[in-house]
């Protein structure tokens, strides 16, 4: 077991080393000069030449570039904006709270009623209850989330005035309610994708030999789905729920701008748009972090919750 997670940590590093220097050699990647882009069309001085490229060491060689902003990312150093004229890091760190609050209800949502949703639905297989639940969940999976932004905003703010269109909210009580439809618009796709693989993976192991023995020597229904169908389904569904979770991060800029959220999604949209490319990096490089680690913590997990897989160098 330490060399499984031993390995799975140096492969996560390993990933974030490439990362990092995939997401600094973008700027070398965009059309035009590195210069031209970064001054975004102006018409610059000298002395505003001179300053941009000793900001970003323009005049070292490549690798050096790299290996300092490297060193500067490990400190929490992601440069300056030119469009706020701020650290690209009080930027972000100003915003972190407004995301990862809408990211734990959004994940919350998923957890507990995809997992709700596609448990009923395997134990209501075939009947009018299951596919009434497929359908919907079709429907949910289909509809984007700035579409389902929309109509949340156009029946519950709008029409009906029970939630606000804009803002996060002061304090934890108006905070969640403020957060609460957008995370709902969030996470409606989300649902549905987790109660389909929960639905499946139970209903591959309902039809295993050791459930239908576990019956039929008078085990009660319940304790069965607990302790042998459930548990053995709960590896697809850790896998699919940590990728999706991961994956709200790049889906609540949409919700994030519709809701009018000063969130980290909102400023990595207003940032593309502003062609501000320090701030892009340092988001995007956070939201492939987030999604390597959560992961790798996936991977760790699984060999505990699934004890037929083994953990050691053969592992898988």
């Amino acid at each position: 077991m330490t060399w499984f997670v031993a390995r799975k940590l140096v492969g996560m590093v390993l990933t974030m080393l490439v990362t990092s220097f995939l997401v600094f050699a973008s700027l070398y990647v965009a059309p035009g000069d590195p210069l031209d882009f970064l001054l975004q069309g102006r018409s610059p001085t000298p002395e505003m030449v001179a300053a941009v490229s000793e900001q970003y060491g323009l005049d070292d060689p490549f690798l050096v570039q790299y290996w300092h902003w490297l060193v500067g990312v490990l400190h929490l150093d992601f440069g300056r904006s030119l469009q706020f004229r701020e650290d690209v890091a009080h930027l972000i760190g100003a915003r972190v709270p407004t995301t990862l609050g809408l990211i734990l209800m959004s994940g919350t949502m998923i957890c507990v009623f995809g997992l709700a949703v596609g448990i009923a639905g395997a134990l209501t297989a075939g009947r009018v209850y299951d596919r009434a639940l497929l359908v919907l969940s079709t429907v949910l999976a289909a509809i984007p989330s700035f579409v389902a932004a929309i109509i949340l905003i156009s029946v519950f703010s709008v029409r009906l005035g029970w939630f606000p269109t804009s803002g996060a909210g002061e304090g934890l009580a108006d905070r969640i309610y403020h957060l609460f439809l957008p995370a709902v618009a969030l996470s409606l796709t989300f649902i549905a994708l987790v109660s389909r693989v929960t639905r499946s993976s139970m209903l591959d192991e309902l039809r295993r030999e050791h459930v239908e023995v576990a019956l039929s020597r008078g085990m009660t229904t319940r304790s069965v789905i607990r302790r042998h169908v459930l548990r053995n389904a709960l590896g697809p569904i850790l896998t699919i729920t940590g990728l999706l979770v991961a994956g709200l991060l790049v889906a609540s800029a949409v919700v994030e701008t519709a809701f009018s959220l000063n969130g980290m999604g909102s400023l990595l949209v207003q940032s593309v748009d502003k062609q501000d490319f320090a701030i892009v990096q340092a988001i995007v490089l956070l939201v492939v972090f987030a999604f390597v680690i959560v992961n790798t913590v996936v991977d760790i997990a699984y060999p505990f919750i699934d004890p037929r897989v083994t953990a050691g160098p053969g592992a898988r």
